[in-house]
């Protein structure tokens, strides 16, 4: 049962994954597929964190720990700055990759990827 929990977070990720790019491959609507790739990089942060992860570790920026000759573990800082800049970076692509959206519709007057290529032409 332990072994099940602590792979748990890593399953969860490749199937919100998994379920993100089927959005993005067979949906024909923009808002849709930007939903998807949005899933995907949740996916992706989700990974991060629990790669990250230690069992019965502190935050590393606690500084009121006493060393009495234990071991203190501490999560990886790394992999939490790595996830912060990643939120960042994604949520700047999602907001410019919306307002595309938006000029679709106002151009083209649907968001349909199949009716844009044909009123392209």
């Amino acid at each position: 049962m332990n072994a099940i929990l602590t792979h748990l977070p890593f399953v969860i990720a490749v199937t919100v994954a998994i379920a993100g790019l089927a959005v993005v491959l067979w949906r024909r609507n923009l808002i849709h597929v930007l939903m998807g790739m949005s899933l995907v990089e949740s996916a992706v942060n989700l990974f991060l964190v629990a790669l990250g992860y230690r069992h019965d570790a502190v935050a590393p920026i606690y500084t009121g720990l006493r060393d009495g000759g234990e071991h203190v573990y501490m999560v990886l800082p790394t992999v939490q700055a790595l996830t912060l800049t990643a939120i960042v970076i994604g949520l700047a692509t999602t907001a410019m990759m919306l307002s595309l959206v938006i000029v679709i519709h106002r151009h083209y007057g649907t968001t349909d990827v199949r009716d844009v290529r044909r009123l392209r032409e």
